[in-house]
């Protein structure tokens, strides 16, 4: 299963959605993008799951697809 992290950068002005927790494949502006982009990641590469991830990297929510 591929897990798709949403990350905020260091002074949260932006989002990295990245795939197994390693380099990041996009960077975005706002959360709400950064989420949707990674949940159709995630949609087109079942099985998968998105993490949602606080500031302090704490996963604050998870989808499963």
């Amino acid at each position: 299963m591929k897990t798709y992290s949403v990350v905020p950068n260091v002074d949260v002005s932006g989002w990295f959605v990245k795939l197994e927790n390693v380099a990041p494949e996009d960077v975005y502006e706002a959360k709400d993008d950064a989420i949707a982009a990674a949940v159709q990641m995630a949609k087109e590469n079942t099985p998968s799951m998105v993490e949602i991830m606080d500031k302090n990297h704490n996963v604050i929510e998870e989808k499963r697809f």
